[in-house]
């Protein structure tokens, strides 16, 4: 295999396993370098900038962060998107973070280190943190540490077992951001849990992945394409590939970015904010849209659509994805 040809090999000798070689077959570069349109990304980013600006003057000056689960929320029930967030951290909903943080500190560490000592390096680290993250990791009991010290183990131990080493001349950046600000008002943002590639004056090299347990939602590939938008518009050169890496499954859906894909991430970005504003600004009635997210909706025991949803999905034995 060469070289030149792939963005991540293994950085020892150990035999690769098959699923650590199958993810990296479909990670491999094809030996032509891929350079995407000048006059479309330039066009891309101006057209963006214009359409945001004009949303922004309608906002009348309120602050609008956009996130990936915000486009989420305002593309789904519009109800649960004017609600205030309630959401509370627990040893189920923690484990993802505490995992990220222990690939990220994996990723960088000298030598081959024991998934355990990872994830107590990575629960110190974070239990010290200026943040309502920090005090409520700093806060567990014995048995919610212990919970949570389970539940990220096993997340990490699929990691470090089924995706293939990384050398650093991947330049792998885990927990990566990104932030696009066209305006005082309007801010784009967000992090992809790992950033592969360096960037190479035009050539689009970069892959962006996200770590993903339980089962595939399409919300999962709506989510990379935002990431390959925002990549773009803050470094005007679009990534080359797209990763989604479902942990429980060791399997990776791969997308190629194209012209389409970023097209499309830009419509629904402007989507969902003309939503917003329609809601918050123009006063519309929200809309009603039963789906997965009703299982942990504030307004469930009120809402007769969300209840008969998640009772046709129980009764059906699915596990609620959209």
């Amino acid at each position: 295999m060469e070289r030149a040809a792939v963005e991540v090999a293994s950085p020892t000798s150990r035999a690769l396993t098959p699923t650590q070689q199958r993810l990296l077959d479909q990670l491999r570069r094809d030996a032509t370098p891929l350079v995407f349109d000048e006059a479309f990304v330039t066009d891309l980013v101006t057209r963006a900038r214009e359409a945001v600006d004009e949303l922004a003057e309608r906002l009348g000056g309120e602050k609008l962060y956009v996130s990936k689960s915000f486009l989420t929320r305002a593309l789904g029930c519009e109800v649960q998107h004017l609600q205030p967030s309630e959401f509370e951290w627990n040893p189920s909903t923690a484990r993802g973070f505490v995992a990220h943080k222990a690939i990220e500190l994996h990723l960088n560490w000298r030598g081959e280190p024991n998934p355990s000592d990872l994830i107590d390096e990575a629960l110190a680290r974070l239990a010290e943190e200026p943040s309502r993250r920090g005090d409520w990791i700093a806060g567990l009991t014995d048995a919610d540490h212990a919970q949570l010290r389970c539940f990220a183990l096993e997340r990490l131990t699929r990691f470090v077992q089924d995706f293939p080493p990384l050398p650093r001349s991947a330049d792998p950046i885990p927990e990566a951001s990104s932030r696009w600000r066209p305006n005082a008002c309007v801010e784009l943002a967000g992090k992809a849990d790992l950033v592969l590639g360096r960037l190479d004056g035009r050539t689009s090299r970069r892959l962006i992945v996200d770590f993903k347990t339980g089962g595939r939602s399409h919300h999962h590939r709506h989510d990379l394409r935002f990431y390959a938008l925002l990549e773009t518009l803050c470094r005007e050169v679009p990534p080359r590939k797209l990763v989604t890496y479902y942990l429980d499954y060791a399997e990776a859906e791969v997308e190629d970015v194209t012209e389409g894909i970023l097209e499309s991430a830009l419509e629904r970005v402007l989507g969902a904010l003309e939503r917003h504003v329609e809601l918050t600004v123009d006063r519309r009635p929200p809309v009603k849209r039963a789906g997965a997210s009703c299982r942990w909706c504030p307004v469930l025991p009120d809402c007769d659509d969300g209840r008969t949803h998640l009772a046709l999905v129980d009764d059906d034995g699915s596990q609620g994805f959209d």
